[in-house]
């Protein structure tokens, strides 16, 4: 993986020598910083580092925010109250983009907080009629889903 690492930044670097467009030069950004961000990930969760797994699904955010330009005001609204909460690690946006969902990671103790926080700084931002729009779902991670033997 690090040769992968290494071509794609080697890449972006060719595609600013060759004075590539803005736009792609930002897309091609996310889709190896991204990259990256995953395999330090995977090596987070396996080593039980929620602090790490936080930092790297907020810099997910930042980076679908500015280089590949796919969220929207009332993601980034959700996103920057959490990460202003104590007990919250990180939060990006998840989905296809241009609104939907966030994902949060948030200490149990901290969540009540949290969920009145993001609630009340969306409704600021948007207006009451706003409230209908926004729900939570608390969910416990776990194994997922596995082979069994029968």
């Amino acid at each position: 993986m690090q040769l992968l690492t290494l071509y794609t930044f080697n890449l972006i670097t060719a595609l600013k020598a060759n004075h590539c467009d803005e736009v792609l030069l930002k897309r091609a950004r996310h889709v190896i910083t991204e990259i990256k961000r995953a395999q330090e990930a995977a090596i987070a969760l396996k080593a039980h580092d929620f602090k790490k797994m936080g930092e790297l699904m907020t810099k997910s955010h930042m980076s679908l925010r500015d280089d590949f330009q796919v969220s929207c005001p009332e993601l980034d609204v959700l996103v920057d109250a959490a990460i202003n909460c104590p007990g919250v690690l990180g939060s990006r946006m998840t989905g296809g983009g241009f609104g939907g969902c966030t994902v949060t990671l948030v200490q149990r103790n901290a969540l009540d907080n949290v969920i009145t926080t993001i609630y009340e700084n969306f409704i600021k931002k948007f207006n009451k009629n706003a409230a209908e729009r926004i729900e939570f779902y608390i969910c416990t991670p776990s194994e997922g889903a596995k082979k069994l033997s029968l």
